[in-house]
């Protein structure tokens, strides 16, 4: 397990998209079309997981209905885009900073200053699942470019002897990563423009499935009502006039009844929503939620 990053000269994400291609004597608007160009293909690549990426949304929020979190593991880029989409979930969908966690080799400094050589310690990563309290009920997510990053490894194989439910994400085909994990998505993005930076079309095409993971959960958990983040915490200005704009969308109220409601809601836009549709208060629309299980469609219809 150490030496799984040992040879990674033959990966496609290591070598270059355009082989001789001369980057620094380009003129700069031909080497953004250069970039552009590379990555107009990653959203296929990512289409031809489709299938595994939305058996992994399945069955992470069915685990999450059971208590569960998600938990995102990488080194480098891979581990900061982790934390990245974790962070993102809680303003987004109004849940609480504990249910999609991201777990960085080197910890929190790595986020802003490089701590490469971590990767190569499969036992950290094994002592950060075990530090993070993995259990039966979470779904752990390795993220890995290359597919042998030592560290993730050890941190699936450990996840998996907790009883989680392990996914391998990956920028390479038939990875080690995807062998120590039991559901294995890999996004074959091939050579990068500039030859193994995997920042660059690997990590886009990482974040690509990180956002279809956490947002296809979360609106399998309820968390949205048709295409509206009707979870969203109005903490300030721009989130509270996006809240109203969400309410009259929803209800067909104007702003006024929005407003008004948003306020005797503690402006929380799925239970204005429920009051509007219903014709409720607020205790007894937060009841009638409760008992749809906190899915707005349940309680209004689609």
């Amino acid at each position: 397990m150490s030496g799984a990053a040992d040879d990674v000269d033959g990966l496609a994400t290591e070598a270059s998209a355009h082989p001789g291609i001369a980057l620094d004597a380009l003129p700069t608007a031909e080497f953004v079309a250069v970039m552009n160009d590379r990555d107009a293909r990653l959203a296929g690549a990512v289409r031809a997981q489709a299938t595994r990426i939305a058996r992994v949304i399945d069955e992470a929020s069915e685990r999450m209905r059971r208590g569960g979190r998600l938990i995102y593991v990488g080194a480098g880029t891979s581990g900061r885009l982790g934390v990245l989409d974790a962070s993102e979930v809680p303003p987004t969908f109004g849940v609480e900073p504990g249910i999609v966690v991201g777990i960085i080799a080197g910890g929190p400094d790595a986020l802003v200053t490089s701590a490469e050589g971590v990767e190569d310690d499969p036992t950290a990563g094994a002592a950060d699942v075990d530090a993070a309290g993995v259990g039966a009920a979470d779904t752990a997510v390795g993220i890995a470019a290359s597919g042998r990053t030592p560290y993730v490894i050890g941190a699936l194989e450990r996840a998996r002897e907790r009883g989680a439910l392990t996914v391998g994400l990956s920028c390479n085909t038939g990875t080690p990563v995807s062998a120590a994990a039991e559901l294995a998505i890999e996004v074959a993005v091939g050579p990068e423009v500039l030859a193994g930076s995997t920042r660059l079309g690997a990590g886009t095409a990482t974040k690509l499935v990180l956002n279809t993971i956490s947002t296809g959960v979360m609106v399998r958990l309820g968390k949205t009502y048709r295409s509206l983040m009707v979870d969203v915490k109005a903490s300030n200005a721009k989130l509270r006039r996006r809240a109203t704009r969400i309410v009259c969308e929803a209800t067909g109220a104007d702003e006024t009844q929005a407003v008004r409601a948003l306020e005797q809601a503690d402006w929380g836009a799925k239970l204005a929503i429920a009051m509007l549709a219903t014709g409720l208060s607020a205790p007894d629309a937060r009841a009638a939620l409760d008992a749809a299980g906190g899915v707005l469609g349940r309680l209004i219809g689609d």
